[in-house]
Parts: structure tokens; C-alpha cells; sequence
């Protein structure tokens, strides 16, 4: 759902929906300076997501600021960020609007909302210790432009996986991508 049909006059904002509390756990998440925020658009207009697609960093802003917290963990548009920063580069009041959107997505993943590709993706990471698996093609072509077959990270260190996949389960990390 989006911001415009959220205010729209068929779907009208009860006072229930709102969480007050949103912008102080995101504050408390490390975005200090969310209430700053003054609307200017400048993140939207800066975003290269946006150029492309139909996302507005703006209406994430003012969502978080408005308290609309279960649209903003149910919203695809939260993913949609590549975390380039250039947002906040060209922030006038130099707002992380990177750091909300990741604290956003945190408080998402903990309530069960995560891309099925996000749980895929997670997957390789408890299994493998790497997003991207090393396979016979890669360690060829690591040998062929003289690297070792194996990088220097879990691959070449069992032990290490293992302590991994341990910090994973100590984390819950497992239950979020599981469940």
C-alpha cells in the first residue's frame, strides 16, 4: 500500500494505526536526527532507485514520521533502497535516510517480513558462510588470474563456518530466514 492510498479519502487514518513511538525507536536505532526531516524531497529527486522505479524515499521519510510503522514493515517499497547514500549526501539537513530505511527493514525482518529472494539469498549465507557459494568456475578462474583456488574467508577455514552458522543461531538469525 502506498502513502497516497493510505491518506486517501476511501482509506481514511484511524488513530489507531499510528505508532507515536516509531520515530524514538528509530532514533534510539541511530537515525538522531529523523525529526529534522523537512520534507524538501531532495532524497526522491537524488535517488537513482527512483529514477527507475516508483520509490520515494520522501514517503518512507514521512511515513516513519507520521508513525505509519505496520504499512512500513509491510511495504516492498523498504527494499527498493541500494543503500548508495547519495540521499544523504545531498540531505540538506544531512538525515541518514539510509540508516531509517535499514533500521525499517530490521524491525521488518524481526516481525517476519523479509522477500522470499531475501530469505533465499540469507540461506546461502547460514549454509555457506557467503552469499555466493564458491564453485568449480570461480576457482578456476581464481587460479587463472593467479589467486589461490580458495579465498581467505570461511572456504578456507571450516572451523570458521562454524562458528558462523553458531553466531546465527545464538542471534536467531536461522528463525528469521526459516520463519
Amino acid at each position: 500500500m502506498t502513502l497516497t492510498e493510505c491518506l486517501s479519502p476511501r482509506k481514511p487514518i484511524t488513530i489507531n494505526q499510528l505508532d507515536r513511538k516509531l520515530p524514538e525507536e528509530l532514533i534510539a536505532a541511530g537515525v538522531e536526527r529523523i525529526r529534522e526531516c523537512i520534507q524538501c524531497g531532495t532524497c526522491t529527486a537524488s535517488c537513482p532507485s527512483g529514477r527507475r522505479t516508483a520509490y520515494r524515499t520522501r514517503l518512507i521519510m514521512r511515513r516513519a514520521l507520521l508513525g505509519l510503522k505496520e504499512d512500513l514493515l509491510k511495504s516492498l517499497d523498504l527494499w527498493l533502497c541500494t543503500t548508495c547514500y547519495t540521499c544523504y549526501e545531498r540531505c540538506p539537513r544531512k538525515i541518514s535516510v539510509v540508516e531509517t530505511i535499514i533500521a525499517l527493514r530490521n524491525m521488518a525482518a524481526a516481525k517476519g517480513f523479509m522477500l522470499p529472494r531475501h530469505k533465499e539469498i540469507s540461506r546461502y549465507l547460514i549454509n555457506y558462510g557467503h552469499f555466493v557459494p564458491i564453485n568449480d568456475a570461480n576457482k578456476k578462474r581464481r587460479v587463472e588470474v593467479g589467486l589461490s583456488e580458495l579465498p581467505p574467508t570461511v572456504h578456507s577455514y571450516p572451523e570458521a563456518l562454524e562458528e558462523v552458522k553458531k553466531l546465527f543461531e545464538i542471534t536467531g538469525f536461522n528463525k528469521l530466514v526459516e520463519g
